[in-house]
């Protein structure tokens, strides 16, 4: 061979790398921290938010991808959390309520970081990852170890000895203590410790770290709640049912009733909402402060460079919005929450995206983004290829459910109705059913324009018939609740 078919030759090769470097798939980190966090909506600034201070949420935001229009499938913390774990919806593994293990009817199921396990990665639990209680909480074909801090109880969100009876006490919790005094602070403490064995392990990991607050109650160390102004946070922005809304779609706020500070029943004080939202809002700030210490330590180590970050909030919170309070519904401010994704190779930094995802699409882009091949019974989508362009075609819709009525524990019962949910960018359409025939029992429609949650039924509006029967087909495409 001549000298100048060799350097024809290396040319040609530098041209198809130059190609590959600019047209290739991010994918391949070698390492996945997947931080969950216990009801947080859409409260940090990078997911809209002007009033909460996260400052290691917005940064990390600026490395990544935030999907600010993320849904989980049902607001509630099992259910949530087992659907996204598994990639498959709630009804596919019958888990509705809190007491129900998923493998009770998918014994065979390989979850997120059972895949990953096989794959040869070391696989570590650290807090709420999945149900703080109970045997749902357990899931040891997930884990390559024991998990830790996975098991705590209602005495545990407390550190003040007058509310650590062991039940509900104060809804909120103000106190003078060190982060690590309280069960998140522990959390962030063992994460930064299986960080450093990890980086001296050789071995590529998928490390889970799940916070439980801001999960009522709402307890943070006082320098959080100095962080705040109560005065704006005092009053929800839209604090009643939205017009013409079934009377099926809300619920009796019993996740906050029982405090021993909060009314059995009819509505609460101006003073006391003032407090449970100032309370959120702190322990949230709480919580970023943690996360800020895992990625801080990740970045000390030099593990940021080969690790793909996701962050998600199991589900939202209404925090007197539309007259409620806690979770239990498919309005936006319950099924809506922060889902971030940073890879280390990524092209498309700092990008938002409005467009409608659901927590089930975590799951396969993981694999895709580490070259694993998912089971083929996975329900969610890819989101990898919107990580190097914002304006990549992902999918339009999520869907969401929730039981009427409301009960933690579907173990030996079915639910007796159904609220099947469909959201895309800019719309939501609701269809409430009996869940054993189908028979339609109400129907929503709502116009949610960009900064604003459900505040009309729309449904009987003419003008929205064509949008409302394209929804309702998707609907049924993918849930048959007809």
């Amino acid at each position: 061979m001549t000298f100048s078919s060799n350097k024809r030759c290396l040319l040609i090769v530098a041209a198809l790398l130059a190609w590959l470097t600019v047209h290739a798939p991010a994918r391949s980190a070698d390492n996945v921290l997947l931080i969950a966090v216990d009801d947080l909506r859409n409260c940090s600034g990078a997911f809209g938010d002007p009033l909460a201070k996260t400052p290691h949420i917005d940064a990390l935001a600026k490395r990544g991808t935030v999907f600010r229009n993320a849904h989980c499938q049902i607001a509630i913390c099992n259910p949530s959390r087992a659907s996204m774990m598994t990639g498959l919806r709630p009804d596919t593994i019958k888990v509705w309520g809190l007491s129900k293990h998923f493998r009770d009817e998918k014994p065979d199921v390989v979850t997120l970081p059972q895949l990953f396990k096989q794959n040869g990665y070391f696989t570590h639990s650290i807090g709420k990852i999945y149900h703080g209680l109970g045997r749902p909480s357990k899931d040891p074909p997930s884990w390559s170890d024991d998990p830790e801090l996975d098991h705590v109880t209602k005495r545990d969100a407390y550190v003040l000895k007058e509310n650590r009876t062991g039940g509900k006490a104060a809804a909120t919790e103000r106190a003078d203590v060190a982060d690590n005094e309280h069960v998140d602070g522990q959390v962030a403490d063992a994460a930064v410790r299986k960080l450093r064995q990890l980086a001296g392990s050789g071995k590529p990991f998928l490390l889970a770290v799940g916070f439980r607050k801001p999960h009522l109650p709402f307890a943070a160390p006082a320098k959080y709640w100095g962080w705040y102004d109560r005065t704006d946070l005092a009053e929800p922005s839209f604090a009643r049912m939205p017009g013409g809304a079934p009377e099926i779609a809300g619920h009796d706020w019993r996740e906050l009733r029982g405090y021993t500070d909060v009314p059995d029943d009819g509505p609460i004080a101006p003073e006391k909402i003032a407090e449970l939202r100032h309370g959120y809002y702190a322990a949230t700030s709480f919580v970023d402060a943690q996360i800020g210490r895992v990625l801080d330590e990740l970045k000390r180590l030099r593990l940021d460079r080969k690790t793909t970050i996701v962050l998600y909030g199991d589900h939202g919170f209404h925090l007197g919005e539309q007259d409620l309070w806690g979770k239990l519904t498919n309005y936006d401010t319950a099924t809506r929450a922060p889902l971030l994704i940073a890879h280390p190779a990524q092209k498309d930094k700092g990008a938002v995206i409005d467009r409608a995802v659901e927590f089930l699409d975590i799951y396969p882009t993981l694999a895709e983004l580490c070259g694993l091949k998912p089971p083929a019974a996975l329900e969610g989508e890819s989101l990898a290829k919107a990580l190097d362009d914002r304006n990549a075609e992902v999918k339009e819709f999520a869907i969401s459910q929730f039981p009427r009525p409301v009960s933690y524990d579907f173990t030996g019962r079915p639910p007796r109705n159904m609220g099947y949910s469909i959201r895309n960018q800019f719309y939501r359409y609701t269809r409430w059913v009996d869940f054993a025939t189908g028979e339609l029992l109400a129907e929503e429609f709502y116009d949610l324009k960009p900064g604003t949650i459900e505040r009309k039924n729309e449904i009987a509006n003419p003008d929205y018939s064509e949008l409302v029967e394209r929804l309702k087909q998707q609907l049924e495409r993918v849930t048959g609740a007809f």
